[in-house]
């Protein structure tokens, strides 16, 4: 009986939020954030990596920076909550434990649900961590009691400092699921990271897409951000009872692709969960035959992916 409740209010929110579906704004507000320096810009600031830790969460390290997207730490068996009665169990573990992580300089966190933002992630991440999400997953982290949460709009940015490093992040489109879905589900934000002294004209470019299916107000990104240097796709085709898609699945990564034409692609977010219906092999599958296999790289869990500054 819930299932049934949840799918026809699911479906019926279609035409009112089509009638309702806003436009983003031209141009956003500015945040600012200072880290204290360390030792850790002492590396070589030409290289970076990228490690693949399992569903939508990696870590990132770049130029000083070390960035922990969607943290997701529970093992194989768990179950996370969706809302609306609705659970999910994970199949896969973690690449590294929650306890052996690094030190984080910030989270950025795509929405707030618990297969990115897990129980053990609420209970366990240190209160003072920077957190950049969502204006809707600021105010639930607040509640939590984190204290230094940025909730950020549609192409708002949040401008990073540590010592003599800088990183921009803007929020991106980002809607999770047809639009009749997605008002029932916690809005959800895509990122661009900008590199470098001049984020204009940034070091290295990365987008992560959130969980986002392609629709029309994507197209706005590559306008905004020409030659992205990475892309981080979250696919696996996610579906509610079974039957509407909230995620990219292997078709929808390749447009996204196209769309948004970064010079390399690193899938994730595609096998963690028993509600991610399409596996790894339908993007690949469909990277084959759109010709654009040069173009994307692999990660099994725990894998890295090594970058350098691009060339503009």
């Amino acid at each position: 009986m819930l299932h049934a409740l949840l799918l026809a209010l699911l479906c019926g929110g279609v035409a009112k939020a089509r009638a309702q579906a806003p436009t983003p704004p031209p141009t956003g507000e500015t945040f600012s954030l200072q880290l204290p320096a360390d030792g850790a810009q002492e590396q070589d600031a030409q290289a970076g990596t990228v490690q693949f830790i399992g569903t939508a969460t990696v870590i990132i390290r770049y130029q000083g920076f070390t960035i922990l997207t969607d943290p997701n730490f529970l093992h194989k068996g768990d179950h996370v909550h969706l809302g609306y009665g609705l659970t999910s169990e994970r199949r896969t573990n973690p690449a590294i434990r929650f306890e052996d992580l690094p030190p984080i300089d910030l989270v950025l966190l795509s929405h707030f649900h618990g297969d990115h933002f897990d129980q053990l992630v609420q209970e366990r991440l240190n209160r003072a961590t920077p957190i950049v999400s969502t204006k809707e997953a600021g105010e639930r982290l607040k509640r939590l009691g984190f204290t230094r949460t940025f909730g950020m709009g549609t192409w708002d940015r949040l401008e990073v400092r540590k010592g003599a490093a800088r990183l921009r992040i803007s929020a991106a489109p980002g809607r999770h699921g047809p639009a009749g879905v997605a008002i029932l589900l916690p809005t959800v934000m895509g990122s661009v990271l900008d590199f470098g002294a001049n984020p204009d004209v940034p070091d290295y470019r990365m987008y992560i897409s959130g969980d986002t299916l392609v629709y029309d107000d994507i197209r706005a990104i590559p306008q905004r951000f020409p030659n992205i240097d990475l892309a981080l796709l979250h696919l696996g085709g996610t579906r509610i009872l079974g039957v509407l898609k909230v995620t990219m699945d292997g078709k929808d990564g390749v447009r996204m692709m196209q769309v948004v034409r970064p010079k390399k692609t690193v899938p994730i977010h595609y096998n963690d969960y028993d509600v991610f219906k399409s596996p790894l092999a339908d993007f690949a599958r469909e990277v084959k035959a759109a010709g654009l296999e040069q173009d994307v790289v692999y990660l099994a869990h725990g894998e890295t992916y090594t970058f350098g500054r691009t060339q503009r």
